[in-house]
């Protein structure tokens, strides 16, 4: 059973959460009746939490605009999810953040209750987490920026560089934020090629915010939109392979940007490009099920040669 205190508490962290609560619904959450309730009340404000009282049909209990209560109160659940994302962001390409995210373990960890801490501990030393190392140092400057672009829908000039050393200027409304096989991009509509483009956050030299603002398409999705983009990169060599499975086991096997995956004739087709025929063959020897090679007929070939390289290392033993 609640104590008072425990109740005061659970009384302040519902105001914290929701903006404006009736003293019913704050009654009925905490069990009590209206008088306790304005007890309580009268408690929070003893402690100098300020709660505005509005009157009338519609009133209810909010705490004061603009007040801000410096300690923060997690349940067990919280503190969790939150040791979790710090282990998380460890592996997120921002090198300059690393001190922060060791900082704030640090003071969670500190503040939690003995039983609580072990299993934090447990979580950070036994699990782990297959996110794709990162290839390349991230800016928390560019990031933070624009993400906070993209949330007040600003538009922001980029000067970018690609993976061929040349240099552009883009006015660019961010749409979203990805981070992707070690790298973080950003997605969105270019000005320049007007059209939609993604830019890797490392080959930004700089990024300014513009006084124009955009309205983001709502159906708009900057994970699918940066599979999309890398799988049809325009590389040397087109590649169109029937896969002998369903769609979904294709994409659990398959790295999404080795190619577009659509459903046919009782399987799945694969259409993608690629700059080294030896490479893609390797992805496909570990399929698990059958495919056949419509295109090219070098792809068979490179097939045959990395086949017979097996039997003979296979014989080799």
């Amino acid at each position: 059973m609640l104590t008072p205190t425990a109740r005061v508490l659970a009384l302040l962290e519902l105001l914290q959460t929701h903006r404006h609560l009736s003293g019913g619904e704050l009654a009925e959450r905490l069990g009590v009746d209206r008088r306790t309730l304005r007890r309580y009340i009268r408690t929070l404000e003893e402690l100098g939490i300020p709660v505005t009282t509005e009157r009338g049909r519609h009133g209810g209990y909010r705490l004061m605009p603009g007040f801000k209560l410096p300690p923060l109160m997690f349940t067990a659940e919280e503190a969790l999810a939150l040791a979790l994302g710090l282990k998380a962001a460890r592996h997120l390409g921002v090198s300059e953040a690393t001190p922060a995210v060791e900082s704030a373990r640090a003071k969670l960890t500190r503040v939690m209750p003995a039983e609580l801490r072990q299993r934090a501990r447990a979580l950070d030393e036994n699990a782990r987490l297959e996110l794709p190392p990162p290839r390349s140092p991230g800016d928390e400057r560019i990031l933070g920026l624009l993400a906070s672009a993209t949330q007040a829908r600003q538009r922001v000039r980029l000067d970018y560089r690609d993976d061929r050393g040349r240099a552009t200027r883009r006015d660019l409304n961010p749409y979203g934020l990805v981070y992707h096989g070690g790298h973080w991009y950003v997605s969105g509509w270019c000005h320049l090629r007007r059209d939609l483009r993604s830019f890797r956050l490392d080959r930004i030299g700089e990024a300014t915010p513009l006084a124009a603002t955009f309205d983001r398409p709502t159906d708009f999705d900057a994970a699918a939109h940066l599979t999309r983009s890398l799988a049809t990169l325009p590389r040397a060599i087109a590649v169109e392979l029937w896969l002998d499975t369903d769609l979904e086991r294709a994409a659990a096997e398959l790295d999404s940007h080795i190619g577009l995956l659509t459903p046919a004739d009782s399987g799945v087709t694969l259409h993608g490009r690629t700059d080294s025929l030896a490479w893609f063959a390797r992805q496909l020897i570990r399929l698990p099920f059958d495919f056949r090679v419509v295109e090219p007929a070098a792809l068979r070939d490179e097939l045959r040669r990395q086949a017979v390289r097996l039997q003979r290392l296979a014989e080799a033993e």
